[in-house]
């Protein structure tokens, strides 16, 4: 019954969802080309305050858990599991203050209007999974603008996402180098659930009436542990609060 409702809310999604990225496009050229980076973060925020307006047609809730603990003044990696785009729509808008950075894939730069053209401009970094010689400095010049600017970065460990909520094993190069070229960060590990059930029909039709909750959990200083114990401790925290 859930699917058959679903059919025609999701096309008024995807038109205002579709129209946010369009519009905001041609917004983000503007403010990059013209007022320059503070400028383009606001539109890109905004943009994504505007998807999660959308997303509230579908009966969607946002849930952000313990916000104050993340350190201020400090450069910060979020590390979270990982289960569908909207993961990074409400991690843009309900963690804004912190500048993420995002650690993509390098087929999202092109081609995705609004979304590609800030993967490129906004100071994310897009790495070629097949290739992990290319990612290493890629990486790196993350780890090091945001120990500089004392900024956060966001990296889905798991690689992918999970289908059905379940975790994956955690992959620790990409970690490993950020904390290596930022060590006065603090690694925030952060435990999304049901965002996996935004798309448990595919692409069309989106799920109905979810809560997805974000739990950010202690922060841990890199300077505080060698790195195979911070590893360990960040993926049993984010791993321990996932419900699936």
């Amino acid at each position: 019954m859930e699917k058959l409702i679903s059919y025609p809310i999701s096309i008024v999604y995807y038109l205002c969802f579709g129209l946010c990225l369009v519009v905001f496009h041609l917004i983000q050229w503007v403010c990059f080309n013209v007022f320059g980076y503070q400028a383009h973060k606001k539109s890109v925020d905004y943009l994504n305050f505007c998807l999660v307006k959308c997303t509230n047609l579908l009966g969607t809730r946002f849930q952000f858990r313990n916000i104050k603990k993340i350190p201020k003044g400090a450069p910060i990696i979020f590390v979270a599991n990982h289960q569908s785009l909207y993961d990074i729509v409400g991690i843009i808008w309900y963690l804004r203050r912190f500048h993420p950075k995002f650690v993509s894939k390098k087929e999202l730069g092109k081609g995705i209007p609004s979304v590609s053209y800030n993967l490129r401009h906004g100071g994310s970094v897009l790495i070629d999974r097949k290739d992990p010689k290319q990612a290493i400095p890629t990486i790196k010049g993350l780890g090091e603008y945001i120990e500089k600017h004392k900024r956060s970065a966001v990296i889905f460990p798991e690689g992918t996402r999970s289908k059905d909520g379940k975790p994956k094993e955690f992959a620790q190069s990409g970690l490993k180098i950020l904390c290596k070229y930022a060590p006065s960060a603090y690694v925030v590990p952060i435990s999304i659930n049901n965002s996996w059930k935004m798309v448990k029909f595919g692409a069309f039709p989106m799920g109905l009436g979810n809560r997805l909750e974000f739990i950010i959990h202690d922060p841990i200083a890199v300077s505080d542990f060698p790195f195979e114990e911070l590893i360990q401790k960040t993926e049993k925290a984010v791993v321990q609060s996932v419900k699936y």
